[in-house]
């Protein structure tokens, strides 16, 4: 079982749950359409990965995203997440009304950083993607439109989270392709302080 660590701590998620469509301006960058519900989607334990792959047979587009680990069916942990997408894959997929699991769900496809305790309301939670030290994506509670805990509660209304699960709360505008080479800095704050910061040079 592939893992994460939380606090140093070894974890073994049974999946990810990812949210789409979460954030108004990245839903236009793409060109979808508004959904009147979360767009909900799983990644199996195989896609979760401490590297980050630039092309497993085509280009791989990142998308940043604050994550959290649940237990206990409440928010324990967060920590800073990568869903990396097959975009062309995944467009043609959607023009088919296919499943997309070709173009997510991936081995090498959610690149988390180290996870730490958070046991606090998710309000003041915000989220910087770096490459090459230039900000790339930013986010933060507020602009999400499915609130962290109403996607637990939705999603648990047809799917269970086992304990150590994640959830991946949806990415900002400015998504784009995974360069060879790139250095990414992911960044967590709580407020203003600093939770989380962790690099990855793509390969």
């Amino acid at each position: 079982m592939n893992q994460i660590f939380i606090e140093g701590e070894p974890y073994a998620p049974s999946k990810v749950v990812c949210i789409g469509r979460n954030y108004v301006e990245h839903i236009q960058e793409l060109n979808n359409e508004m959904p009147d519900q979360p767009v909900i989607f799983t990644k199996p334990n195989s896609a979760i990965d401490t590297q980050l792959v630039s092309n497993n047979g085509e280009p791989i587009h990142y998308e940043a995203e604050i994550s959290f680990v649940i237990m206990d069916n409440q928010i324990s942990a967060v920590g800073f997440g990568l869903d990396l997408t097959k975009r062309t894959l995944q467009s043609t997929l959607k023009s088919k009304g296919l499943p997309w699991e070709r173009a997510k769900a991936f081995d090498q496809s959610a690149v988390f950083s180290q996870f730490v305790n958070f046991s606090s309301e998710p309000i003041g939670l915000s989220m910087q993607l770096l490459i090459n030290n230039k900000l790339i994506q930013h986010a933060d509670y507020g602009l999400m439109i499915h609130k962290p805990n109403d996607i637990i509660n939705e999603v648990s209304s047809f799917m269970s989270f086992r304990d150590g699960d994640i959830l991946m709360t949806g990415t900002p505008k400015g998504v784009g392709v995974v360069t060879k080479g790139d250095v990414f800095t992911g960044r967590i704050y709580q407020g203003d302080t600093l939770l989380i910061e962790q690099k990855w040079t793509a390969f």
